[in-house]
């Protein structure tokens, strides 16, 4: 899975850019909200990815954001929505505008998205309102991009989705992330990293951040 790219923006269109990272071209699909952010043809650029995976297609699609990258995840696991609806909703209200949106029940702001009737505008509401907060609590925006690497991130997406039910889930999805990142400082892989800090979590909701690393690298130590 490739998390992230970071390279040279050398071509782009009206809803696809191709990025050079190492010599090797690959063309990332974005909305008009992240196409119109991206720098100038030449220039360094960085994206959260994902990856599209059917029998006879791959495609990559690109986000400024974890956050915007999670609403991506969540809106094409709703029945209708596929990649394209999903960026035409993300290019219409921003990952912010999503959040809120389903948040506050509001299908209305939805529909406003090219594709998007009201059927499906309230069923993407229906299906995705109790993960709102848990998805709004999440932070991570692409900065300092680095020509010429390629990156896979450690996500606290999963991690966090788990946590809408929770009171303080904007303080709890701080506590993931810091955790997440003193685990891959500490050296753990993100896969084991990421384990680890979801059990630990949902085994105590409403712990901080040192308790949760200490939970979690109580789970990671070896066993016997």
């Amino acid at each position: 899975m490739i998390g992230r790219l970071s390279g040279r923006l050398d071509y782009r269109s009206t809803d696809h850019v191709l990025i050079d990272v190492r010599g090797v071209g690959y063309i990332v699909y974005c909305s008009e909200r992240t196409m119109a952010a991206l720098p100038r043809v030449g220039e360094a650029v960085s994206l959260y990815t994902d990856l599209l995976v059917r029998e006879d297609l791959l495609q990559l699609f690109g986000f400024l954001s974890l956050v915007e990258k999670e609403w991506h995840r969540l809106l094409t696991s709703v029945q209708g929505v596929g990649a394209k609806v999903s960026l035409a909703i993300m290019g219409t209200l921003g990952p912010d505008g999503v959040g809120r949106a389903i948040a506050m029940g509001d299908w209305n702001m939805v529909k406003s998205a090219k594709g998007v009737g009201p059927k499906l505008a309230q069923r993407i509401v229906l299906d995705l309102k109790d993960k709102a907060p848990g998805v709004m609590a999440m932070g991570g925006t692409v900065t300092d991009a680095m020509e010429g690497a390629v990156d896979v991130v450690i996500e606290p997406s999963e991690v966090v989705s788990t946590l809408s039910a929770s009171k303080n889930a904007s303080a709890l999805g701080s506590s993931v992330a810091g955790a997440l990142s003193a685990l891959g400082n500490l050296g753990y892989a993100p896969a084991e990293a990421s384990a680890a800090v979801a059990e630990a979590s949902g085994a105590e909701p409403d712990v901080d951040e040192p308790g949760l690393i200490r939970a979690a690298l109580k789970l990671l130590a070896p066993k016997g």
